[in-house]
């Protein structure tokens, strides 16, 4: 029996891309799924996919970065199934394009970091005191390698500070066996790494899933690379 089994694992972002193929591959292990996306109706496709897997689903939907929609979902996961065990803080948006980083205006600074880090704090917030209270839990935060981009750069300075609060938090629940950590999904063909990617959106399995499958009171704030988990045949764009 895997040891996720009948385990209740949130994903935000998991109507298409890499929260996809992390909620399926959860499943496979036997993970009870939430489907989190904008709307109930583009969780459709990943709650079909999910009906091949012996598991139990809940959809819920919100707009991250706005509070009220935050609070609306989590709710509903609280008053239906009371807890999650996996939480994978997937869900982001990418900064637009600018020639400049000096011509990045403050609004869209504030929209990347509302989305991509401080809409992360809220949920970690809501959900994470609850893992600690059950002795239990598993926190994936997704990072970045993108570097030397300043074209993009309030995408890759909210993903820094999303690998400095996963640092802290895990310092925060040290022995409490709620393991928190990063995972770089290596650059990906989805609609947030563009067509010309080096990797299939399916290279991030089995990466993806090492944060959750470690040993009880064990590594913890580490950045995890999912693309160091594939063969070097696989690794060739």
């Amino acid at each position: 029996m895997s040891k996720l089994q009948n385990r209740w694992a949130l994903i935000t972002g998991s109507t298409r891309g890499i929260g996809q193929q992390v909620a399926i591959a959860l499943a496979q292990q036997g993970c009870n799924i939430i489907v989190h996306g904008r709307t109930l109706d583009h969780t459709e496709t990943t709650l079909e996919q999910l009906q091949a897997y012996p598991v139990s689903t809940l959809a819920v939907a919100g707009e991250l970065g706005k509070v009220a929609d935050e609070n609306a979902f989590l709710d509903k996961i609280i008053q239906e199934v009371g807890y999650v065990d996996i939480l994978y803080n997937n869900a982001a948006v990418m900064s637009e394009w600018s020639d400049s980083i000096f011509n990045i205006q403050m609004p869209e600074w504030q929209r990347v970091f509302e989305v991509n880090f401080f809409s992360m704090v809220r949920v970690c917030n809501r959900l994470v005191p609850i893992m600690t209270e059950r002795g239990w839990g598993r926190v994936v935060n997704l990072s970045t390698g993108m570097k030397d981009t300043p074209q993009l750069a309030p995408y890759s300075v909210a993903k820094a500070a999303v690998d400095k609060y996963t640092q802290d938090l895990a310092a925060q629940l040290k022995n409490t066996n709620v393991l928190v950590n990063g995972l770089d999904p290596g650059w990906l063909k989805t609609d947030l790494g563009g067509q010309y990617a080096d990797y299939d959106v399916s290279s991030v399995i089995p990466g993806a899933l090492v944060p959750v499958l470690l040993a009880d009171f064990s590594s913890s704030g580490v950045i995890y690379q999912a693309q160091d988990y594939k063969t070097q045949s696989e690794h060739q764009p």
